[in-house]
């Protein structure tokens, strides 16, 4: 009767481990580049965002904190997003 506890204890304890695992490894992802937010590129002075596609060419501003330019543009992808969604 004790080994039968045992393995089912063992069981039981192993899935909630792999459901953890895969729960942590859903929220960290796994550190591709396919995964990057925004490439910052010095010598053509330009950031682009990969998550709506938006590139600027003054890196400098971008750098000293001006990020009005990204805040707008996502604000106008979360709005398009948003009505599509309320559309279907």
């Amino acid at each position: 009767m004790q080994i039968l506890r045992t393995k089912l204890y063992e069981q039981k304890l192993r899935s909630q481990q792999e459901a953890y695992s895969s729960h942590r490894r859903s929220l960290i992802g796994s550190g591709d580049r396919s995964e990057k937010i925004r490439t910052y590129n010095f010598p053509q002075s330009r950031v682009t965002d990969h998550r709506i596609g938006y590139t600027s060419h003054n890196i400098t501003a971008i750098m000293a904190g001006e990020l009005d330019e990204f805040t707008r543009e996502l604000q106008k992808a979360e709005m398009a997003e948003r009505m599509a969604e309320a559309e279907a």
